[in-house]
């Protein structure tokens, strides 16, 4: 059994030093509030979550006479989260919610997301449905739905993928037909469906993507519906079943716990839907819970990422070789620096990007900047916590290719955070062409100038060599820049798309140095004044950086010359 430990001192420190989360003054939370909500998360993940993820995932779910059963070290954790009020954690107070800043929830979430992803993926997503019918859902289903969903009596899912579209959602077949009770007949198969059917919830809530007979090809003919797996009364109370059947499910690599599903509607049957949103509007009423889902993706690396480290920080401190502790052997520490720069970094990306969200209110420029964020949470976080999983394998030599320590489970798990939800190399492609070069670059300069202007004020005498670094990035940025933006001038939209991904991964790299920087100048102000533990931990933020500018971001001039030298065409190259 793998060993659980949370670096809370650096969740408290972005929380309450950094973002200031407390001064979102609607939540009535002061400092200690929010460190105490996270000191009692903390203790159900350690006490009731992480127990669960190696059992679960050896166990892993089964199709059995037509039904999804989980394992049954799930059961018990699933209803202690809903009767302990954590579902309700950062939901709206009308339907029974407990309002928190979004950064402390991320937090939470990210918590419990690195004990145990395969579970976390069926509160997750029902939460991302359940917030998708409570904004856009009619007066029937916010009186019905939400409140059986918010109690864990139903779940929720997001069904889009079809064989044969993919990413290409566009292309999908599944057909809506107007029935003359105002509902819809729906007919189709989705695959790859996270959660879509368990016996963890009496009643599952299928958020449909399928075309009406009024809608033309393409994505923008496509409209979403709400399925229930079994029809819903007029009193609201649960009816027979609605034909929604889980045909099978899938035996992967990894995430073993989560049922993931091919989901056949209407096909032995008439499966009945309500329309939510306007019709043919479906894939921007879905946003709201990609987007929701996206940004999830990056937590689920930078979570197990986090939790990685921690457990190769633990091994390497307690394992000897050559008459010492092999975390005292230069490769190894050299290794471990690197994994908690990045690792922190991602935290302090996925929570700056969280507490965004409450900021938009008051700022609606922030909008802008966190669509341009959301795929760098997904696509840097997804892989930097596989490749930090995958360290934390190495520093266990021998013992982490087994299962005895459950660190390889990390490698499993968090490979499909690189693929499912968009995969990143879409992300990169959304990132460029749409939150770059069709927005004009304003969101991208709005936030260039905020790291700027950071940079500029570090003092040369204590980060000389990380400010000469990061200059350097900053004008390689700018030359990258030049060069897609000559290439859509002159419609040479091949050579955008070959360099989307090195470009994501350059900036991804400068925000997460950036946020870096933000913490080791705040910590080296607080340096002087602390003692004990809070004075090592101070000096650790100001190493996290130091490292990340010699080890990670000094990449980014590679990856710039790459963009700017190599202008062939890939797709007139010979494979």
């Amino acid at each position: 059994m793998g060993y659980y430990k949370a670096d809370i001192r650096d969740i408290e420190f972005n929380l309450t030093e950094l973002l200031k989360v407390q001064d979102h003054v609607k939540y009535g939370l002061g400092e200690q509030d929010i460190k105490g909500i996270v000191s009692e998360y903390h203790k159900f993940v350690e006490n009731e979550i992480f127990p669960t993820r190696e059992p679960s995932d050896k166990e892993g779910v089964r199709h059995v006479n037509g039904k999804v059963l989980v394992p049954e070290s799930l059961k018990a954790v699933q209803k202690n989260f809903y009767d302990n009020g954590w579902f309700a954690l950062g939901m709206p107070e009308e339907i029974g919610g407990t309002p928190v800043p979004e950064g402390l929830y991320v937090a939470c979430m990210s918590l419990a997301t690195g004990a145990n992803v395969a579970w976390m993926m069926y509160p997750g997503l029902s939460r991302a449905a359940l917030n998708v019918v409570n904004l856009k859902g009619n007066d029937f289903m916010k009186a019905h739905i939400v409140p059986k969903m918010m109690t864990g009596e139903w779940g929720g899912t997001m069904c889009l993928t079809e064989a044969g579209a993919g990413s290409d959602v566009g292309a999908l077949r599944t057909t809506a037909k107007p029935l003359p009770n105002g509902k819809y007949a729906i007919q189709g198969t989705k695959i790859f469906i996270s959660s879509g059917e368990s016996d963890l919830y009496k009643n599952n809530i299928h958020l449909v993507l399928a075309r009406t007979p009024n809608g033309g090809e393409g994505s923008k003919g496509i409209s979403l519906f709400v399925v229930p797996r079994f029809n819903i009364n007029e009193d609201g109370s649960m009816g027979g079943s609605n034909n929604v059947v889980c045909s099978k499910i899938e035996h992967k690599m990894g995430i073993h716990a989560s049922a993931t599903c091919e989901m056949q509607f209407g096909i032995d049957g008439q499966s009945e839907g309500w329309l939510i949103g306007e019709e043919c509007d479906g894939m921007a009423t879905m946003f709201i819970m990609m987007n929701e889902a996206r940004l999830y993706c990056g937590i689920q690396g930078e979570a197990q990422g986090n939790l990685a480290y921690q457990m190769a920080e633990k091994y390497t401190q307690e394992r000897a070789q050559f008459g010492k502790e092999i975390i005292n052997h230069p490769d190894v520490r050299r290794n471990l620096l690197k994994m908690r720069a990045v690792s922190r970094g991602m935290r302090a990306l996925c929570l700056h990007t969280a507490d965004l969200f409450n900021r938009v209110e008051s700022d609606h420029k922030v909008e802008g900047i966190i669509g341009l964020l959301t795929p760098i949470c997904k696509a840097y976080c997804s892989e930097q916590g596989f490749l930090v999983s995958s360290t934390a394998l190495q520093a266990h030599g021998g013992y982490g290719y087994c299962s005895e320590y459950g660190v390889e489970q990390f490698v499993r798990d968090t490979q499909i955070a690189m693929i499912y939800e968009g995969t990143n190399g879409i992300q990169a492609i959304d990132f460029v062409m749409r939150k770059i070069l069709k927005d004009g670059g304003k969101s991208l300069g709005l936030l260039t100038q905020e790291i700027v202007a950071s940079v500029q004020a570090l003092d040369e005498a204590k980060f000389k060599r990380e400010k000469d670094i990061f200059n350097k990035v900053l004008m390689s940025a700018q030359t990258v820049m030049q060069h897609l933006t000559t290439y859509a001038k002159n419609n040479q939209y091949n050579l955008i798309l070959q360099n989307c991904s090195d470009f994501l991964h350059f900036a991804s790299q400068m925000v997460v140095g950036w946020k870096l920087l933000q913490s080791a100048v705040l910590a080296d102000q607080k340096i002087q004044s602390a003692v004990g533990d809070d004075k090592k931990f101070y000096e650790s933020k100001v190493v996290d950086f130091k490292v990340y500018c010699s080890h990670y971001l000094t990449h980014n001039l590679s990856v710039a010359k790459t963009v700017t030298d190599f202008t062939d065409d890939v797709t007139a190259l010979e494979i």
